[in-house]
């Protein structure tokens, strides 16, 4: 159990080594202009090893996104029988807030982060791509509560897009130039709010 263990943490290490390099070798030349051959090279590591820990290169950069899908299927799961679905989803959302979490958008320095995304059309395609397989997961994990697989795809659907109008917003913010720290103190109401209409519906706007 515990060689298990160990080899788990060495490979985490590995992992997270070799995004690092790979991030500052996209702030440095930009994400088109590097290669994973480049990473690979300065991660002192083969391809192939880089390959079986990131299948694609946009995954290098959008590293967490793993961490996202994993995050958001516990938090539906390992909520309180009496927890609505929506009511864990804000909690998680208002968690990563406080905690500052990468993942909330709203944290210092990380503009120029934002910055290499929006510039890389393979990043922005990978970040739709996301989208699609946190949808496709809430929709699993969904239709074990539900009778039907139809209003599981639809409640999933609805979840993704307030997920992603909570992160692009902090983002959105962050890339105007905004002090992080505002960003945040407002960022909780606009959390409730999206939740709220998630909840409510939009009827009396």
């Amino acid at each position: 159990m515990v060689k298990q263990g160990l080899r788990e943490q060495k490979k985490q290490e590995t992992r997270r080594t070799i995004a690092n390099i790979a991030t500052g070798l996209f702030f440095r030349y930009g994400f088109d202009n590097v290669t994973v051959a480049d990473i690979a090279e300065a991660a002192g590591v083969s391809k192939m090893t880089v390959f079986n820990y990131f299948p694609r290169k946009e995954d290098l950069f959008l590293d967490r996104h793993a961490d996202r899908l994993r995050d958001l299927e516990m938090a539906i799961r390992e909520r309180d029988p009496a927890e609505s679905v929506i009511s864990a989803m804000r909690r998680y959302h208002q968690e990563l807030l406080a905690a500052q979490h990468p993942l909330s958008g709203a944290i210092e320095g990380a503009r120029p982060f934002f910055q290499v995304v929006r510039s890389s059309p393979a990043l922005i395609s990978r970040t739709y791509e996301h989208q699609h397989e946190i949808r496709d997961m809430l929709a699993d994990v969904l239709a074990e509560e539900m009778a039907d697989r139809a209003p599981a795809e639809l409640f999933a659907a609805l979840l993704t897009a307030t997920i992603y109008a909570i992160f692009d917003r902090a983002v959105n913010r962050i890339l105007e130039g905004e002090d992080a720290a505002d960003v945040r103190r407002e960022q909780t109401d606009f959390i409730d709010r999206a939740f709220d209409l998630l909840e409510h519906g939009v009827a009396g706007i």
